[in-house]
């Protein structure tokens, strides 16, 4: 639903197989003209009796799976616009690509099917996120969109999706879910039951389709979804559905075969009545880590959120082992837990947040009446119970391995530490890289805010190498703090570290001064191995 493309940052997902590019998919699709309709009743001679139709219609035949099933409720209008036909001849030529798709959708497409009948919708809905995510539970764009449905974060929360430090409900699958239909009911109605208006307003928003009816109403056109000038990617994104559901539908048609999904429930939520440690959890159930994660992608951390949902989903044959250990646990094995020693100045504010919990979850956890606290006593504080790396997909890990893959034209890697009154945009000035690969690096969108104190990846473009020079080594950068010295220039300081003047002017905001003074303090990143090779 976010106004740009879906780009996904996690490790382990390729961003070129989601069909999100309108130019990727600007194909041209050559179709067959519609077969001729024959007349039989008027073959007929006089002796012979046509046979009316039956009065009650036959039961259709039971779905051969979950995806017959969703064929089987379609209600959005056909199309053979040329741009419907072009998004389905993209994805007829990608039957693999197709294949990966029901294979992310397998766990989590049985929970939207239901609720996406359960509430009289099309059936084509339940293959939205194909659209918006690829069904890719950890997909995140540059316009900050997070989930299977591809929340902008200040809708998620019009919608009841909470988003903190431990949580965020956009990519919780039965949470997003219903918000998503919740959401596309409520422009159904604005739209007067156009479904196809709405789909269009739930990528582009409802302002911007509104704005389109009436330029169109003005002037006395067309006010239906083929006809308004919309962003060019909402042009896009109703017809793929309509190609994905089309080609889904009846893949035979298209002399496809693809992989199937039974029409059965795989995932039961269970409930886990406080804060618990997800490594431990997945114990309990006996699955990965990883497996647990997959399936409950709203989680960020180490433990889900002190504050709730206090609810897993899990594999349906692992619930009751679930239930079963987790009645026998002490409820103090739900976390590890360290001893903190209350210094002089703490408050619970203060080491709730040290700690990344909250002044409640510390106040229950040691039968606080208040929040008085002396300086020498301990508290009780949840702690993970295993390693950080052993919590694969947790936020933390999935920013560690996106930003540790330089681009191809990096040679050498600093870590920035954020500091009062920084931004993206201008920590990226500064070391002379866009704001949009810095946050791509760090698994972020421009636009976020930093807390100070964070570490940010940064690799620096390749330093040209005098002709005649040895091959090119992998460089290793350290970033140091200079004091000017009487006599010092930029053209000094540049010959002895190695560095181009101009780096030096944008890494201290210099602008086109020369002008330095003894005693101040200039930031350099050096390649090490260059000053190595000279000694």
């Amino acid at each position: 639903m976010a106004t740009q493309p879906v780009t996904v940052s996690q490790a382990g997902v390729d961003p070129a197989l989601a069909p999100r590019s309108v130019d990727a998919m600007a194909l041209g699709a050559a179709t067959e003209s519609p077969p001729k309709l024959v007349d039989i009743a008027s073959d007929l001679s006089d002796e012979q009796v046509a046979i009316p139709p039956p009065s009650t219609p036959a039961t259709p035949a039971a779905p051969r799976d979950l995806i017959g099933r969703i064929a089987a409720t379609y209600a959005l209008p056909d199309s053979d616009h040329p741009r419907a036909l072009r998004e389905r001849t993209w994805l007829v030529k990608r039957p693999d690509y197709l294949d990966r798709v029901i294979e992310r959708a397998r766990p989590y497409l049985y929970l939207i099917v239901e609720e996406v009948e359960a509430r009289g919708m099309p059936g084509e809905i339940a293959l939205l996120p194909v659209v918006e995510s690829a069904f890719q539970p950890f997909a995140y764009s540059h316009g900050r969109a997070a989930g299977l449905w591809q929340f902008i974060p200040s809708t998620g929360r019009m919608y009841g999706l909470k988003q903190n430090w431990w949580y965020d409900g956009r990519r919780d699958v039965k949470a997003a879910t219903t918000a998503a239909l919740d959401y596309l009911e409520k422009l159904n109605r604005d739209f007067n039951g156009d479904w196809l208006l709405s789909l269009a307003a739930y990528n582009a928003g409802e302002g911007t389709v509104m704005r389109a009816v009436k330029r169109n109403r003005k002037a006395g056109k067309p006010i239906d979804f083929w006809s308004l000038k919309l962003p060019r990617e909402t042009t896009a994104y109703v017809p793929k559905l309509l190609a994905v559901s089309a080609v889904f539908g009846q893949p035979e048609t298209f002399g496809l075969t693809l992989s199937t999904i039974d029409d059965t429930p795989v995932l039961t939520e269970v409930e886990t009545g406080s804060q618990i440690d997800l490594a431990r959890a997945a114990d309990l159930a006996g699955i990965s880590v990883d497996e647990l994660y997959r399936l409950n992608p709203g989680f960020n951390r180490w433990a889900t959120d002190p504050d709730g949902p206090h609810r897993l989903l899990l594999p349906l044959e692992r619930a009751p082992t679930f239930r079963t250990e987790l009645a026998a646990l002490d409820p103090n094995g739900l976390l590890h837990w360290r001893r903190h020693k209350i210094r002089p100045g703490e408050n619970l504010g203060v080491i709730a947040r040290r700690y990344h919990t909250t002044p409640a979850v510390l106040r229950q956890v040691n039968q606080l009446d208040g929040n008085l606290i002396r300086a020498g006593h301990h508290l009780l504080i949840p702690i993970a119970s295993k390693p950080a790396s052993s919590y694969v997909l947790s936020a933390n890990q999935r920013q560690i391995r996106g930003a540790g893959k330089p681009p191809k034209s990096g040679s050498g890697k600093v870590t920035h530490t954020v500091r009062s009154g920084e931004s993206l945009w201008s920590i990226g000035r500064r070391y002379g890289v866009s704001s949009r690969r810095l946050a791509g690096w760090n698994s972020m969108a421009p636009g976020d805010t930093l807390a100070i104190g964070r570490k940010l990846s940064v690799w620096l473009p390749s330093q040209a190498q005098p002709a005649g020079s040895a091959p090119t080594r992998t460089a290793k950068l350290q970033s140091i703090r200079y004091t000017v010295r009487p006599g010092d220039s930029l053209s000094t300081i540049s010959a002895r570290f190695k560095v181009r003047i101009r780096d030096l002017r944008r890494w201290n905001n210099l602008g086109s001064s020369n002008l330095l003074h003894p005693g101040q303090k200039l930031t350099l990143h050096v390649d090490v191995t260059r000053q190595a090779s000279t000694r």
